[in-house]
Order: C-alpha cells, then structure tokens, then sequence
C-alpha cells in the first residue's frame, strides 16, 4: 500500500469539472500518465473556508457525489484526503449541541472555554498575546447562548472553525470515529490538517508543543496504520518543523521550496537553493502551489530578510495584475504569512520560466504535488477576486469541462505534461539524487538508480532546462527535450 514516488495533483472535488464523477472523468481523459496521486481536498459537508470547516466526515456533500465516487478515483489513483484535526465546524451537531446545552450537552468537555483553561475563566492578554495564530485577532470567539449568557471559546482560525480539546475523552471518542471512517476508505495518505495548533497550554505560543503533539501524532498514526494508511502532518512554519517530523519518521511537507525557487529565479542564482538541497529532508511532500497562497514564513533564514524582501518586491512585479491588498484584510487574508498569487503569474506567465520552476520541483528530492491551477498553467484570476473580495480565490478558478479541454492544448500545458510523465515513469527517479557541482546560475541535478540515470541542467538566469538520460537497453545517452 506504499504510495508511490510519482506525481500527485492536489484539486478541489468541484474544480476540475462540477463534481467528483467530473473529475474523474478529467483525470481519466487528460492526466492518466501524467498524475499518480490525488490529493483530495475537502469534499465533506462544510460550513466555511472551501471545506476547512467540516460538519461531519461521515458523509460526502452531495453537492460533490458520493463515497462511491471516492472511491472510484481512489481505485484509479493514490488518493490522499483531507482530515481538520484542529477543529470541528461551529455548525456541527457536537456545538450546536454545545449552544443550546451548555455544561449539560453531552459534548460539551469537547470544546475549550476560558472557563476550562484558566482558573474564573480569565486569561491574562499577555499570554493571549503569546499564541501562535497567524491572524490579527484574539484566538477565541464570544459564545451568546439563547438565555444571553456570554462564554469565550478557543477558536485559532475562523469562528466557523471551533478547536477541539485533546484532552477530552469524548473528542478523542469522536475523533477516532472519524479518522477509522476514513482510514477504511484506504487511502494512502491523510493529511493532518493544522495539527501544530492542537496542543494548547496557556502561557504558551500553543503550537506544536513537545511533546504533547508527538503524542498525538501516535495516536492518529496507529488508527490510519491499521488500513495501511500514512499520515502527513501538515505544518506551515519555521522549516526546523518539517526536520523534526522527518526525524521522527513522519512525511513532512517542503513549503520552503516555492519561495526559494521564486529567488533563484527572479535573482539569477542558485546558491541558497542549493543549500536547501543539500540538507531538505528526503521524506518530503514537494510543493510550488497549493490551495493556500505562496508561503513566506516557510522560508525564514534560508533566505534572509533583505532576500526576502527582494523577492516578494519581484513577485509583485512580474505578477503584474497582483496587488497587495489581495493578500490582506480588505480581501478577507489576515494572513500576513502568505502571497495570493497562481505560480504561472509569479513568473510572469512566462513559458520558459515556468518550466524551469517545475523541472527543479520535479527533481528534488520528495513526491511532487502539482496544485490544479498549476496543472493548466493558470493566471491570476482577478474578476473571481474582485466578485467574491476573497483575496485566495485568484488561485482558486473552477474550470469546467469545456476549458479544460482548451487549457490543455497549451503550449505550456503540453510541456509541463511531457516533463511529468517522464518523471513518473523512469526508474531512475527511485533512487539517489546528486546535487552535482555547477555555476552560481545552474543546478545540475542527477538522479540514479541501477543502469539508469537522469540529469537536469538547469539555467535559472536563461530559463533554460537540458535533461539527459541513459537508455541501458541500447547503451546510450538520450537527450529528453522539453
């Protein structure tokens, strides 16, 4: 049940075509060489945030299909699906519960309210100040119960995304329902999403405190083990995190990698991308864009500030149509982590570029995920962004099945396509990868394994991509152009 080292899409289940049985179809017609893996992201009946606040995870929203239509896609690819094990939705039947019953709701020990974390139910603003929230705003939400009675509860995110205590015998009751559900789909994968922020003490920055979360870490682990099921710990922050994860034993993600790319791109050199890559973990998750925008606290100290700074002045300027103000509040993202920004746009919707991007992503060391928009070498969508002031939504275009059938016949498209098929199939990507010595403006890039042998000479400042590769059945070197 191992999941294979070949290239996984990440799409939403309404994005590639309206539904599920839609996608499927798609991933069938167009990608079938070219994708292994589907990240699935949310398809349960939600509350908010595209999915990231779900009801229940016993059901599929009917609006996608159904689990029969999971599981079709599962039969054909490795899927990897979405669990929120930070929170639950304010519109669940556990909270509403909670809101109508107060202490007497059977699920009530569920939820965290001042009352529970801190002696009076009062939390100093200091150590309020002192929690890891990514948002401009105090971690919690004002509960008003039908008889007017006022509660603070711990809510990191939105106030549609209530956390949930670890600590509770009936989360954890609940939770175990949940995670053996979708562990017998057999997928290959589940995604922990937000995981760092379920281990909350008060006094702390409440993520990812040791070692409550490798504990927790265990107990989501031996559950989805059970089906042959991996788990993959989703942590945006500090890169030290995806070592620890890796240490460990777990897949962990590189987020570091988007940005990385972007400079070495944009600043003609290769010298903190080698540094990366060099010491990446090799047990990784790889990624240029996903649902979320481009990350930046990901890579603090690979790159320093002034390099930071530099790229993101560059990233807006080669977005062109991309303003700041989609990134922040007036454009619902108070998260001041992250660019909104498609991938193709950050490079200035150049071809070349592009695939420059994606062939360093492609032979670094990890599984590739490519994010759909991604996939059709998509721009900025600016009229979504401007329709729904959803500063994310400029990386989230729906296609339907009449422009994807157009998307794909792109120049682009068809290269990126040739590039990841190539990576899926030849063996030689199962093996060691060699950084080997090269200018300030390459990356050689060597992966072997046996007889076989495949090298990528990158230029980052000409955008210019030379692959080899050994055909030992004829004994010769082969160019592969793309």
């Amino acid at each position: 049940m191992t999941i294979k080292n070949k290239i996984q899409l990440i799409t939403y289940p309404d994005s590639l075509g309206a539904n599920l049985p839609e996608l499927h179809y798609v991933l069938r017609k167009y990608f079938l060489k070219a994708v292994s893996g589907v990240h699935l992201l949310p398809f349960y009946p939600s509350s908010s945030d595209r999915g990231f606040a779900p009801k229940t995870y016993d059901e599929v929203d009917p609006a996608f299909g159904s689990w029969d239509d999971v599981e079709k896609i599962g039969k054909d690819f490795d899927l990897i699906i979405d669990f929120m094990v930070n929170h639950i939705s304010r519109q669940s039947v556990f909270f509403q519960d909670y809101i109508a019953k107060g202490a007497n709701s059977e699920y009530a020990d569920m939820f965290l309210s001042f009352d529970k974390l801190a002696p009076n139910g009062w939390i100093k603003d200091e150590d309020l100040e002192k929690v890891y929230t990514r948002k401009p705003r105090p971690p919690y939400l004002t509960l008003e119960r039908p008889d007017g009675a006022l509660e603070k509860i711990w809510c990191t995110f939105d106030y549609e995304q209530i956390d949930l205590d670890y600590d509770s015998p009936k989360t954890r009751e609940i939770m175990r329902k949940f995670i053996i559900r979708l562990a017998r789909n057999r997928p290959k994968m589940i995604r922990l999403d937000a995981i760092a922020y379920t281990t909350i003490k008060v006094g702390t920055n409440c993520f990812f405190l040791e070692p409550k979360i490798w504990e927790l870490l265990e107990w989501f682990n031996d559950f989805a083990a059970a089906f042959d099921t991996e788990i993959l710990p989703e942590v945006h922050e500090h890169y030290s995190y995806q070592f620890k994860l890796a240490q460990k034993g777990y897949w962990c993600y590189d987020f570091s990698l988007p940005m990385l790319v972007l400079h070495g791109i944009y600043m003609n050199t290769t010298r903190r991308l080698k540094s990366w890559l060099r010491k990446c973990p090799r047990k990784q998750i790889t990624t240029l864009d996903t649902h979320d925008g481009i990350g930046v606290v990901d890579v603090m100290e690979l790159l320093n500030q002034q390099e930071i700074d530099a790229t993101l002045e560059k990233l807006y300027e080669k977005g062109s149509n991309v303003k700041k103000t989609y990134s922040g509040p007036e454009y619902q993202n108070l998260d001041i982590y992250q660019v909104n920004c498609t991938y193709y746009s950050a490079l200035g919707c150049d071809d070349d570029a592009y695939i420059t991007a994606r062939t360093i992503q492609f032979f670094a060391p990890g599984i590739p995920q490519v994010y759909y928009v991604g996939l059709l070498a998509g721009e900025n969508d600016i009229a979504l962004v401007e329709k729904t002031r959803q500063g994310r939504n400029i990386n989230r275009h729906n296609y339907t099945l009449e422009e994807i059938r157009e998307e794909v016949k792109k120049p682009v498209v068809q290269r990126l396509l040739k590039l990841m098929k190539f990576r899926n199939s030849y063996p030689a990507f199962n093996g060691k990868f060699s950084l080997l010595k090269s200018k300030n403006t390459e990356l050689i890039l060597e992966w072997s394994h046996k007889q076989h042998v495949a090298t990528a000479h990158i230029n980052v400042k000409t955008h210019t991509t030379h692959i080899t590769y050994t055909d030992p059945v004829a004994s010769r070197v082969v160019d592969f152009s793309v």
